[in-house]
């Protein structure tokens, strides 16, 4: 064991993996790829189906920059109490079939990702995880009343499950979760993922309509069945309370019609695919999208999610 990897506390005994020869491990990192809440609500989905004891733990304390994201605790009158404590963990689940899996959740780490990715490889090697499958999700610039896209990924061209809609390189952000699907690439290992794209206007709101297409790819991707029914509800709650807002702002509805312009555009052209907008039609200015978009966040807040007395729902975005 290399020492970057003493990041990482593995259970010496897991019975319940024994004999298992196809096992994945989903991860899902909190933070900079967790546009709407999509990921970590995704992750939250599957352990809440069938929750299973952990099986690694990472030194978090080595990981985490307390002061660039500081964990919430609780001030109780007159002293401090339930400090929620950051954790990067892993936990056997299983799908709805019975069928065993690993899932790696946690806030993505702020330094140390050498170290973070030695970890999670010998988590791989120790229990014979047969694929790594990461999900995330972005904001762009594209209307909520189109079909959820998502980006795959991984690091074997036979791995993806679905076409990318990019067609050219393109120079990103790096994220942790990148990082390692290229170094198990790199050490042997199999790793994708998908990304979803989420309109950039409801980024600071829960968007459980990102969180079942990720679960949908999830289920192509990582060999798992999962009952999406729960989901599904969820993800048609959130389109009548957004459509039913909209239905009564004229200005926004204005703001989301020149996104579905921009985007029916490109998707008709035969662009290389380096934006997910034509570059032919008008965009609204980032002033009025900003302006309109925060009185739409405002009105979702309301107590019947049309009153616009509320700020934005919780939920930090990046």
């Amino acid at each position: 064991m290399s020492q970057e990897s003493r990041l990482v506390h593995i259970v010496d005994e897991v019975p319940e993996l024994d004999g298992v020869e196809d096992l994945t491990m989903v991860v899902v990192l909190t933070g900079f790829l967790d546009a709407g809440q999509a990921a970590d609500h995704t992750a939250q989905y599957l352990q809440d189906g069938s929750e299973g004891p952990v099986v690694a733990t990472f030194d978090v304390d080595v990981l985490h920059d307390y002061r660039a994201r500081r964990p919430p605790m609780s001030f109780v009158r007159d002293h401090y109490a339930d400090f929620d404590a950051p954790r990067l963990a892993v936990r056997l689940v299983r799908d709805t079939g019975g069928t065993p899996f690993l899932l790696l959740r946690g806030p993505e780490p702020d330094t140390r990702w050498e170290g973070f990715a030695a970890g999670v490889r010998d988590v791989v090697e120790r229990f014979g995880v047969r694929r790594v499958v990461s999900l995330g999700a972005v904001p762009m610039a594209v209307p909520h009343t189109r079909p959820i896209a998502v980006t795959p990924h991984a690091n074997r061209p036979e791995l993806l499950v679905t076409l990318s809609p990019w067609q050219s390189e393109l120079r990103i952000p790096s994220s942790a979760q990148a990082l390692l699907e290229l170094r198990l690439g790199e050490w042997g290992h199999d790793a994708l993922g998908f990304v979803a794209h989420i309109p950039h206007y409801l980024a600071q709101m829960d968007y459980p309509v990102a969180s079942l297409a990720l679960l949908e790819h999830l289920e192509l991707g990582g060999h798992l069945t999962i009952d999406l029914t729960a989901m599904r509800e969820a993800a048609r709650a959130c389109e009548v309370e957004i459509a039913r807002y909209l239905s009564a702002n004229d200005e926004v509805d204005e703001v989301v019609t020149a996104l579905e312009q921009q985007y029916d555009a490109f998707r008709r052209s035969e662009e290389s695919g380096s934006s997910l907008l034509a570059h032919d039609e008008p965009m609204p200015t980032g002033e009025e999208i900003g302006r309109q978009f925060e009185q739409f966040l405002a009105g979702l807040d309301g107590p019947d999610g049309t009153s616009g007395t509320g700020g934005p729902r919780d939920g930090q975005g990046d």
